[in-house]
């Protein structure tokens, strides 16, 4: 039971943090933190809680990083669906916490609120099939660099850091696009308060980050041998 607290505290602060820069910081006229600084916070929160929960649950926050890791052959089947139930628990419930801080505030519309979508609810307008393709390619690189970062043979101590601006990296690609998932437990919880176009539109930010979670496991026992001396 421990992993899983864990995996719920760990996605809570993830969606807080991460969609939190998005919704309090980003547009505030005196602070403005725009796209860096929502991209930058997205991989804090990762390296924050690798280095919090590692040890304890592996720090996956994420459905699709479990299920890579699964297909990768570093997560058992059995905690899978315990794991994906306490992710997206966390998610609607950092989701939550960010509606009752952001909705003090006088005159607060909803908005988007950081959601996930493509056409007309892309930031930049791009269609299904390119938000698709970006999501199953950002979701593929980050379980390589997930699974190469905690390779036996990488340097110790070093994997939540570059996981975190691997992060870091594929927000500042992908706002744009999709406003970066990635992570169906990030787009479920801001969906449910959305409602609307968002949960209409979330099936792509489930199967676009698993099935790209899968290829990105497979190409990463490929180059590594399938061995990582662990």
């Amino acid at each position: 039971m421990n992993k899983y607290i864990a995996e719920f505290v760990g996605t809570f602060w993830l969606v807080l943090g991460g969609c939190g820069s998005a919704v309090l910081a980003a547009a505030f006229p005196d602070v403005g933190i725009g796209l860096l600084g929502v991209s930058l916070a997205f991989g804090l929160t990762v390296v924050t809680m690798a280095y919090a929960i590692g040890h304890i649950s592996g720090c996956h926050l994420n459905p699709a990083v479990s299920v890579g890791l699964l297909v990768g052959g570093r997560f058992p089947a059995r905690d899978l669906v315990p794991y994906i139930i306490a992710q997206v628990a966390g998610g609607i419930a950092g989701a939550g916490m960010l509606y009752l801080i952001a909705s003090g505030q006088a005159g607060f519309e909803l908005g988007g609120f950081a959601s996930n979508g493509f056409g007309e609810n892309s930031p930049g307008g791009y269609s299904m099939m390119a938000v698709l393709i970006t999501e199953v390619v950002m979701t593929a690189m980050f379980l390589i660099i997930i699974m190469g970062a905690t390779d036996g043979r990488a340097p110790a101590g070093f994997a939540p850091i570059a996981i975190g601006l691997g992060l870091t990296l594929i927000h500042l690609i992908s706002i744009p696009v999709s406003n970066t998932s990635v992570n169906p437990a990030r787009s479920t919880g801001v969906a449910v308060f959305v409602g609307d176009w968002a949960v209409t539109q979330l099936w792509l930010f489930w199967a676009a980050p698993i099935a790209g979670a899968i290829i990105g496991a497979i190409i990463y026992n490929i180059m590594a041998g399938g061995n990582d001396d662990e």
